[in-house]
């Protein structure tokens, strides 16, 4: 539950920590908005504090026009104490829900609990059912279209998520009390060179350290299918049968990452961006996970070091397992080159208008086919652990997904053959995004915790000491493989 004094202390001093954290709904102007709001605060009998966007919009309150809601940072689903709404999460942001009455069945089914439970999480953790999360959430997504681009007014519908544009209006026009052609001309719009060509911004928790996730990308990026140079991120993407890219730069100025899509179907850009929020971290709020680190003095240096650490992840569950697999007993390097081997043999070509991007990561089925994976040069045990890992990303959509603990996920993982207890921990960590992943077995992770362990005169068996460190394991891991050259493991 909020507390009003500590909220209303945050509004008055428009504290950016708790920015995405909560929300002010004021009772006179029926308006919410974030605590960094440049309005003046509201005297406090009038203010009203939600714990997500959705919670102030069910309770009758419409977004400010000023601070703009939809551009706070992710709220950190992962720091609630509810794994399933987590999830849920994770698969909203994906476009697994409709947000309908008749869909919620099947949603609270995918998740292993009842449609009634879920609602009670839903309403536990963020003050709004998640059929208003979903509403919240495409509304928001519409609302920094209509600001940062030129898209046909259909096609905002469309990538927000909206079925019918006669429905996005509808809808539009009910909470923000004008139509979104009316607010697209009162607000600042940016030219863009093409309809294809989307430009939008994604705001983090700061700090960023851009440049370690930057040199983890460069360390493994896979000729022909990623590139890094100039300070910036792209890679191909592909998305039930089309193709297209992604480029991802540092605003550090503005908090955020800018991303440019380019991709032929405008009504996959909330699951990319969903995507690209994960592989880059965004939502994780480093201030409060750097907080309970620091309390061991073996990472203190760390993370006092390196404050805006992330956890990279994997464009794809499936990807990030290949890559595992592949990298199994061999150098980062030896790794890079097998997955890229790989690519080559089975990725499908793609024009793009980029002369070094020029195919797309392949799916299960492509290495499936054709003998592809005899032709890599791998042990015959190995190549079993990749069909093994198709068969299993084929059969199960949720196969890479994070389950209710650390423990359930790193289990699923394991009971696919030839996936190890390294292997799926690492998936964990950077396909499933689970915090409290931790490869224990790893040999680098191994020799830096002991070497700092003796810097700092506190150490004992790896995996006893880590139990300190829960829930944010993978951080701390990532921390010990970064201290010594900022590409990972």
């Amino acid at each position: 539950m909020l507390d009003p004094n500590t909220c209303y202390r945050a509004l008055i001093t428009r504290d950016a920590r708790f920015d995405g954290r909560l929300f002010v709904g004021v009772t006179t102007t029926g308006i919410y908005c974030r605590p960094v709001c440049p309005a003046g605060p509201a005297r406090a009998e009038n203010c009203r504090f939600f714990p997500s966007a959705a919670a102030a919009g069910a309770a009758g309150f419409r977004p400010c026009l000023r601070c703009r809601p939809e551009s706070a940072p992710g709220s950190g689903a992962w720091r609630g104490t509810s794994t399933v709404v987590a999830r849920a999460l994770r698969l909203i942001a994906e476009g697994a829900f409709e947000g309908d009455s008749a869909g919620m069945e099947a949603f609270a089914d995918r998740l292993g609990v009842g449609s009634r439970q879920l609602r009670r999480l839903f309403n536990q953790h963020l003050g709004a059912s998640p059929i208003a999360v979903v509403q919240t959430q495409r509304l928001h997504l519409a609302k920094q279209l209509l600001h940062d681009t030129d898209l046909p007014m259909a096609e905002v519908a469309l990538a927000s998520g909206f079925r019918s544009l006669r429905r996005f209006n509808e809808t539009f026009r009910t909470l923000y009390r004008r139509s979104p052609s009316k607010l697209r001309r009162s607000g600042s719009r940016r030219s863009r060179p093409s309809v294809s060509t989307i430009d939008l911004q994604l705001p983090y928790r700061s700090p960023y350290d851009w440049p370690a996730m930057l040199q983890f990308l460069a360390a493994r990026a896979i000729t022909g299918v990623e590139r890094v140079s100039e300070g910036s991120y792209a890679r191909t993407i592909s998305h039930e049968g089309l193709a297209g890219i992604i480029a991802v730069a540092h605003l550090p100025k503005k908090q955020s990452l800018r991303v440019t899509v380019k991709f032929p179907n405008v009504g996959a850009l909330g699951s990319i961006i969903a995507r690209v929020r994960r592989m880059f971290d965004l939502d994780a709020d480093v201030q409060a996970i750097g907080h309970a680190l620091r309390r061991d003095p073996l990472l203190r240096r760390l993370v006092d070091a390196r404050p805006g650490l992330r956890v990279p992840g994997g464009w794809s569950g499936w990807e990030v397992g290949v890559r595992a697999v592949l990298g199994q007993q061999v150098s980062l390097e030896q790794g890079r080159r097998l997955v890229e081997r790989l690519a080559v043999g089975c990725g499908a070509a793609v024009d793009v208008e980029d002369d070094h991007l020029v195919r797309v990561f392949p799916g299960p089925t492509q290495i499936l086919v054709g003998g592809a994976l005899a032709a890599l040069g791998v042990p015959k045990q190995r190549r079993a652990s990749l069909e093994s890992l198709a068969a299993a990303a084929l059969g199960d959509v949720d196969c890479f997904r994070a389950a209710e603990t650390t423990e359930e996920t790193v289990s699923r993982l394991r009971s696919i053959s030839g996936i190890g207890d390294w292997t799926a921990h690492y998936v964990a960590m950077r396909a499933a995004h689970d915090p409290d992943a931790f490869p224990a077995t790893d040999a680098a992770l191994r020799r830096s915790y002991r070497k700092h362990a003796r810097l700092s005169a506190h150490g004992g068996d790896l995996v006893a000491h880590a139990e300190r460190w829960r829930p944010w394991r993978a951080y701390a891991a990532q921390h010990l493989w970064t201290v010594d050259g900022p590409i990972g493991e």
